[in-house]
């Protein structure tokens, strides 16, 4: 199968996505700082929710530039994703109308960590459908730490909305910046 049609496919939903969360954004009435102050907690859950789709859109480009071929597991798993990621306008929103209250951010935290999950399906069926554990892309992804990493603290993150949803919004943006460092495991064994 052509990964062109699976990658121009996924670019055009990821647009929409930012496209719905910009759009979420009010334009405030007045010419003062003091009518941006009610927009701040809306304005944060958008950057936070622009850089994570950011970071998925960057690392579904790698790995689908460093693969070969697709099948229809990975079609299906990578729309399984894109239903996912297609949930954040509306918890983005959500989040940052209710100036993080605790069950909006547990909800937030939820989208976050079933965008993980489904993340590994993807990766798998792309692994596999390029020559399994012993292709170039299954060696450059390796033991995936981050990835682990990422779902404990979105677990933590929800449970502790309950408690405290500041510390769950700052566990959020630390998974956030995690995975906004560069990964160089992909380009530096595959793409020389």
């Amino acid at each position: 199968m052509d990964k062109g049609r699976l990658e121009a496919f996924s670019d055009g939903v990821l647009a929409i996505i930012l496209t719905i969360m910009v759009l979420e954004l009010k334009v405030p009435h007045g010419d003062s700082w003091q009518v941006l102050l009610p927009q701040w907690p809306v304005f944060v859950s958008y950057v936070l929710s622009f850089i994570y789709v950011g970071i998925y859109w960057n690392n579904h480009h790698h790995f689908l530039h460093a693969a070969e071929k697709i099948n229809g597991r990975v079609l299906w798993a990578n729309l399984h994703l894109l239903f996912w990621l297609s949930l954040m306008p509306v918890t983005t929103g959500w989040m940052g109308e209710n100036h993080f209250a605790q069950l909006p951010v547990a909800v937030y935290g939820f989208v976050l960590l079933m965008c993980a999950i489904v993340w590994q399906p993807f990766q798998r069926c792309l692994i596999k459908a390029n020559g399994g554990d012993s292709s170039l892309l299954a060696q450059a992804v390796g033991g995936d730490w981050k990835g682990r990493v990422a779902v404990a603290m979105y677990l933590c993150g929800i449970l502790l909305a309950f408690v405290a949803p500041w510390v769950s919004c700052v566990l959020y943006a630390t998974v956030a910046a995690i995975w906004f460092i560069p990964d160089r495991r992909i380009e530096s064994r595959i793409m020389k």
